[in-house]
């Protein structure tokens, strides 16, 4: 930023040097809790002018830890609190704020960091999670204040002191710190001024990230999201060091247009001016592709002779579903996608759009409950689990074994028995057990199903919860809808891709999976579903990466579209299209080599 600034001030005739004083006394300011972190950028920012003396930088050393009066500091999430200036007291050394001279050895620091006052704000912050994960030999139970060797007390107070100084914001616990600090440079930010944060990619569509989309959703235009769409999760970060997917989000706090431009990269940036020539790309579309235009794809970006990637504009108000544009190789999946939630099918290379009856699955069937609230003591959990039984009172779908998932039909893998005491509890969420079970985590690149079936009645557990419909007839349809390539697809769309190869989802969220409206089938329908499924209950699925090479899976694709829904053969063969392109996408094969011959079966 420094850079581009004085460049600026060159090219319109000024010398960069008159700068330098001002820039480092009065505009430029850092916090992190790593001293060598703070000396090493006052050392490169005084590197841009080393003629240049100036007085006190503003790049501070924030408070970590049990400190000497006994109470605890978080950093600089210190900066949550309602006080525009903090006290550093220099009771160490290095010092606490460092200038041109060296460091600075005063008793105490005044750091004025103002609410709302900075017109730029670019954050890295630490991704970890203080969700208590207890580790006896580490001695760790909050991980994100472990460092510095903090006591598990420590860790405890810190983590009660974030609650405290983050409450009412966009934080939340299972988002870890990432969220914190998000919430901390909006706070900091100007009325006008520009948002720049990296995040981890669940920022784009994990659950508890929810209250942050909507944070930029409200109050926030210029939206830009940038991801990128390789196999690797290390392929797919920004930073050098996280080894997991992320995202970059810049934003400009002033009236909200309610969308974005969602950009997805194909690879990583090979170096400063190739970042520079891709940012120039995207910046110059003077207009971009919808995700509501159609399965066209979005805006191509070429820097050279290289497809960089492709923008699309979409919508951000939909936060609570999380924004699906993102780390998409092929947009056209994302478009269709969309449209299909919404009751519209378009697909690719065909040249009209029909409609198809699609609702929340909360609208036709109930989703069961936290697998915590059968088996944790913790939660009064009235049943224990134990390994399975062919005369099982309490059979349980609990786990993924993907050897024993490759048919529709599955036979539990435990039973539950009732705990001393517990009878009319275990008896009150039994109620809850019912044949048709979806997947929270679908590893693609393994496993077949994201839904499952059972002859009888058994509990939903960790892998597999309970779905429950009114009307039985609707138990065979859903299997068939949710492993289709339609099912496939708006499960992905729908779920966290944080991890290449996977796409998980919350308990509450599987309530607002767009599924079929299996209320408006017929009864010649709904006898013609229970016909397919008794086809293919025993039929062997491959892995869903493989489902465009499957030749179950295209089986079943002709079954479900042309004959349950009707449509003809022209929209089989787009379904089979889509297929291919989804089974392209990096986030669902991963980077898993595909086998020898598995080529599309239409």
């Amino acid at each position: 930023m420094y850079e581009q600034i004085a460049a600026r001030h060159e090219r319109a005739g000024g010398d960069p040097a008159s700068l330098h004083r001002v820039m480092m006394e009065e505009v430029l300011y850092g916090c992190d809790v790593m001293p060598s972190a703070a000396h090493i950028t006052s050392a490169t920012l005084s590197g841009v002018q080393p003629g240049v003396g100036f007085g006190k930088s503003r790049v501070y050393t924030m408070p970590y830890g049990r400190q000497t009066d006994g109470t605890v500091a978080i950093g600089s999430l210190e900066l949550l609190q309602s006080s525009n200036t903090m006290t550093l007291f220099n009771t160490s050394d290095p010092a606490l704020q460092t200038g041109s001279q060296g460091e600075e050895t005063a008793a105490q620091v005044n750091v004025d960091i103002p609410d709302e006052g900075f017109d730029l704000v670019i954050m890295n912050p630490p991704f970890t999670s203080n969700t208590k994960h207890f580790s006896a030999d580490l001695g760790v139970l909050n991980a994100a204040f472990a460092a510095y060797e903090s006591s598990i007390a420590d860790q405890n107070e810190m983590a009660t002191q974030l609650r405290r100084l983050a409450s009412g914001s966009a934080y939340h616990g299972h988002a870890g710190l990432g969220s914190a600090f998000a919430s901390l440079a909006h706070r900091k930010l100007k009325p006008g001024g520009v948002i720049a944060l990296v995040l981890p990619f669940t920022a784009i569509n994990g659950s508890a990230w929810g209250k942050f989309r909507g944070l930029i959703s409200a109050e926030y235009s210029d939206v830009s999201v940038l991801s990128i769409a390789a196999a690797g999760d290390s392929e797919s970060s920004f930073s050098a060091d996280t080894g997991m997917a992320e995202c970059l989000i810049i934003a400009r706090k002033d009236d909200t247009w309610h969308r974005g431009k969602f950009t997805s990269l194909r690879h990583q940036m090979r170096g400063v001016a190739h970042s520079a020539a891709v940012a120039k790309e995207i910046i110059s579309k003077p207009s971009i592709r919808s995700l509501e235009a159609g399965p066209y794809g979005g805006t191509p970006l070429t820097v050279g002779d290289e497809f960089a990637g492709e923008s699309l504009d979409a919508p951000t108000d939909d936060y609570a579903n999380g924004w699906g544009a993102a780390r998409i190789l092929d947009v056209s999946v994302a478009q269709v996608a969309n449209l299909l939630s919404s009751g519209n099918l378009w697909l690719p290379a065909e040249p009209k759009m029909q409609s198809i009856p699609m609702v929340p699955l909360c609208s036709v069937g109930q989703r069961g409950i936290d697998h915590q609230f059968f088996v944790s003591p913790a939660h009064k959990g009235p049943f224990i689990k134990t390994a399975p039984s062919p005369t099982a009172t309490y059979p349980a779908l609990w786990n993924h074994d993907a050897k024993n998932e490759t048919r529709l039909v599955c036979l539990p893998d435990s039973q539950m028995r009732v705990r001393s005491g517990m009878e009319k509890a275990a008896d009150k969420l039994w109620e809850v057990a019912s044949r048709c079970h979806i997947t929270q985590e679908f590893r693609f690149t393994s496993q077949p199903l994201s839904v499952a079936v059972t002859d009888q009645r058994s509990i939903g557990g960790r892998a597999w919860p309970n779905v429950r419909f009114a009307d039985d007839h609707f138990d065979p349809v859903f299997p068939l809808w949710g492993n289709c390539t339609f099912g496939l697809l708006l499960f992905w769309w729908r779920s966290s891709r944080q991890q290449s190869g996977r796409g998980a989802m919350t308990i509450n969220g599987i309530e607002s999976l767009p599924v079929l409206d299996f209320r408006t089938l017929s009864d010649h329908q709904l006898t013609a579903a229970e016909e397919i499924f008794n086809e293919f209950r025993d039929r062997e699925l491959m892995p869903a990466y493989l489902a465009d090479a499957d030749p179950n899976r295209a089986l079943l694709d002709r079954r479900v579209v042309c004959d349950l829904l009707g449509f003809g053969e022209d929209v089989y063969e787009g379904v089979r299209r889509l297929a291919a392109k989804w089974c392209a996408e990096p986030s669902v094969h991963g980077g898993k080599a595909r086998p020898k011959g598995a080529e599309l079966v239409m």
